[in-house]
């Protein structure tokens, strides 16, 4: 019993701390309880995957592309795009691949995709949990106000907001380490590099309220997405793209920016 009737949502919490204190709920209990709480108030933008990590297949993609793709992510769903990321066609299922292998010559993405979900960046998560359950989607693509796509988010996304990480096979048990020192104070740098953590590693002071990864940030500066040689200078460092592909920046050599004289 509580020892008085909460008036809020923060006294619900306190109540609830209180109880697993007293041994009434297990920490992992209060951990989902709090988690169930916190998804009435996020929104989608606020644990979506960015636009530009999201691992996309062009429609016109080669069989042998697709496959390559597919193996490298270790990703289950694929939205699959048109003549450019905004023309969503629909979502391919890694598995609908299998029987094509070995028949390649009669392959056509277009004709196995799944209808492609579309929800806006204000939706909020437990709503948008209700709705995977509803209609047993995975997965949905988040369009901005213009329509364009400007993120992708699951429903493991959404269950983790709840119950914490889920690891799956994909997983590795240790986390590779995604930022890299160099001689002459050079780094190689992840661009899923989170901005906290390259400011702690730094001493920088790079905001990360609008994005959440050095790959984010760097595109955005950009205004375009950059390919390998390209070159820009944001505050102190200089951020020089080492490995991309077409579909997403995914490493730097970042160096502190020479001071004129």
């Amino acid at each position: 019993m509580f020892s008085g009737e909460p008036r809020n949502r923060e006294e619900l919490v306190e109540e609830l701390r209180s109880a697993q204190l007293n041994g009434l709920l297990s920490k992992d209990t209060l951990t989902m309880v709090e988690g169930a709480l916190k998804v009435t108030e996020l929104s989608v933008d606020d644990v979506m995957v960015p636009r530009a990590q999201i691992v996309m297949i062009s429609a016109d993609s080669p069989l042998s592309d697709i496959l390559a793709a597919v193996v490298e992510s270790g990703h289950s769903r694929f939205p699959v795009h048109g003549e450019d990321k905004d023309e969503i066609l629909g979502i391919l299922l890694a598995k609908d691949l299998l029987k094509y292998f070995g028949d390649g010559e009669h392959f056509d993405i277009r004709a196995i995709l799944r209808p492609a979900v579309l929800i806006p960046e204000s939706m909020r998560l437990n709503v948008l949990l209700a709705e995977f359950r509803l209609t047993r989607n995975h997965m949905a693509l988040v369009v901005d106000e213009y329509g364009g796509v400007a993120g992708l988010i699951t429903i493991e996304d959404v269950l983790e907001q709840i119950v914490g990480e889920i690891d799956d096979e994909h997983d590795d048990e240790e986390e590779p380490a995604l930022m890299h020192a160099q001689p002459g104070g050079h780094w190689l740098v992840s661009a899923l590099t989170p901005i906290a953590d390259f400011n702690e590693q730094t001493g920088s002071t790079y905001s990360d309220e609008e994005f959440d990864t050095i790959g984010g940030m760097v595109t955005s500066e950009f205004g375009h997405l950059p390919e390998v040689g390209e070159e820009i200078a944001i505050g102190d460092y200089l951020f020089h793209v080492t490995e991309a592909d077409d579909r997403r920046v995914q490493q730097f050599r970042v160096s502190p920016k020479p001071t004129q004289d």
